[in-house]
Order: C-alpha cells, then structure tokens, then sequence
C-alpha cells in the first residue's frame, strides 16, 4: 500500500500486550490510508499479532525516514530506543506507555483509542526536547563521541570501591568528588536517573543543564542547575580505578583513568509529539501519583461551581 502519509511503529519487544496495542492502531490508521512502516525485527511478531500490508524496513539510525511519526508502545526505554533511530531525521515520536512510570509517553495503554485519531487528523503538537552531546577524551585525542536525551552518566567501574573524580563548568574546576558516579541531565532527563539521584525535576521548557553526584563522600555535594550553553566536564583522577560512561543507560563507553567526559548542549534536538495540551504539573502529579487533596486553587474553585477547569 502507498500513502503520502506513513507512520513507523515500534514495540517494546518482549510483551505481547504491546504488540496487540500497536496492531490495533496500526489497521486503524490503515484504514485511514496511512502507510505503516515495522521494524525488520518485529516483522515475525507483529504478523503474528495480525498485521498485514506494511513495509519492513532495517532498524537503526534513519529508520524513520519518510515518516510522519513514530509511534512506540512500550515504556521510556523504547521510547530512548526509538529516539535514536529518529533523531538524525527529526521525526517525532509519540509514546503509547506500557512500563511503569513513562514519563516519556504521551498515553496510556487504557488510551490508546486516542492515538490513532490525533494521528489521523494531525491533532497533535511537537515539542522539541534539549539532548546533550559527549566526548570521551584521552589525554588530547577524542576517542568516543555519544548523545543522550536523558542524561549521560560517568559511574565508577567496580562496585567494591568509589572512584575519584574531578568536575569542571566552562574551563574551571569546581569540585572533586569520591563517589558512585556524576549525573550529567538535561531537563527531560530530570525525572529519569537525575531524580532518582537526588537532583531537582525541571519543567522541560526550561534550557538547561544539570550536574548532579551519587553517593559523594564531601561537604559540596549538590546538584548543581547552570546553562544549556556550558560545558560539563568530568575528569578521572583515580589511578586506580576505570569509571564507565552511559548515555541514557544504553550506551556505553570504558573510561580509563585520567579520562576526561565533555558534556555540552545537543546539536540536534529530539522531537516529542503530544496529543493533549496538559500542564507539565500535572503529568507530574500522575506519573507519581503526587497527594494533591485539599487543593483550594481556582481551577479547583470553577470545577466545583460547575464551570470548566
């Protein structure tokens, strides 16, 4: 089948839920006369979930070219998955969530009913997200080049011993550290490993940068907000201990000692479809289910009058 529209559809891979999720969306959008592209390793599942007449095409960077969107039925860590394939070729992804939190999704598996008439109608927005790039350096020669969304985490290599670090913003030192590791985020990242880590959740309109510590063993040890146009830089110091480096919790890079890590604003950003308009506060009063009883606010004064919210 040809359309002037297509639609790429991504799976978690292992959970049979998201494949029946994705096939119903996918004939709904069929039926509309959007063209469906699948992932060459899904072809087998999604056929056998009932798929038919789509175009198979190899997983990887630029699998998303020529379509309009990506649509992922998994948690955050498909939705990171897809997101490198969709980068490069600034397609948007839109997240049906099928994991825990989802802080990436847009929906809700319950929703998915949702998803296939925003599509259809083009009832949807983009919203474009900050990334981070990073070089891995030994002494003055680049020696690994990565991205992440979320975050970029230099942790220490064995789980017996801390390892020593030096972090640097915009050519000057800041702190040294012995610790578990050093969370480099950007704001959508900011509920992902930079929360978990102590480090503060920041509306993602908001251009900047984090840095945050795990487990420091010092007196400064807080997370530190500064500009999206600075360069993070974190420095081994440990002689004896290796570091390792994460972008997102998929990639990884071994960081011997006197590595250095340079983390600075993304050239590319990340696209990220929305269906519905909803305040950042309040998907993140859902997400983790925030107490909000008692609220007297005038939203909550209309509603109970009778008014619109």
């Amino acid at each position: 089948m040809t359309s002037s529209r297509a639609v790429l559809v991504v799976t978690h891979g292992s959970r049979d839920e998201a494949d029946a999720v994705a096939v119903t969306v996918a004939r709904q959008l069929q039926d509309a006369g959007l063209g469906i592209y699948v992932l060459e390793p899904e072809v087998a599942r999604l056929e056998a979930a009932g798929l038919r007449d789509f175009t198979a095409v190899p997983a990887g960077t630029g699998a998303s070219r020529g379509c309009e969107l990506a649509v992922v039925f998994g948690g955050d860590g498909t939705i990171l998955r897809t997101a490198e394939m969709c980068r490069d070729a600034a397609t948007p992804l839109l997240g049906v969530n099928l994991g825990h939190i989802g802080f990436l999704a847009e929906v809700d598996a319950e929703d998915a009913s949702d998803v296939a008439a925003g599509i259809i109608e083009r009832a949807y927005t983009v919203e474009e997200r900050l990334t981070v790039d990073v070089d891995v350096m030994v002494g003055k020669r680049v020696v690994a080049r990565n991205w992440a969304l979320n975050e970029a985490t230099v942790e220490k290599q064995a789980r017996e011993r801390m390892v020593e670090l030096v972090v640097e913003i915009d050519g000057r030192p800041v702190s040294r550290w012995g610790c578990d590791g050093v969370v480099c985020a950007t704001p959508t990242g900011s509920t992902a490993y930079n929360f978990s880590a102590g480090g503060p959740i920041v509306w993602p309109e908001v251009e900047a940068l984090l840095m945050v510590p795990i487990s420091a063993h010092a007196l400064f040890a807080r997370p530190l907000v500064v500009s999206p146009d600075s360069t993070l830089a974190i420095e081994i110091v440990d002689e004896r201990g290796d570091g390792v480096l994460w972008c997102d919790g998929r990639r990884a890079a071994d960081l011997p000692p006197g590595a250095r890590v340079e983390v600075r604003r993304g050239a590319h950003r990340v696209r990220l479809a929305r269906l519905h308009d909803a305040p950042f506060a309040d998907r993140l009063v859902r997400k983790f289910d925030l107490p909000v009883e008692g609220w007297r606010g005038e939203a909550a004064k209309r509603m109970a009058a009778g008014g619109e919210s």
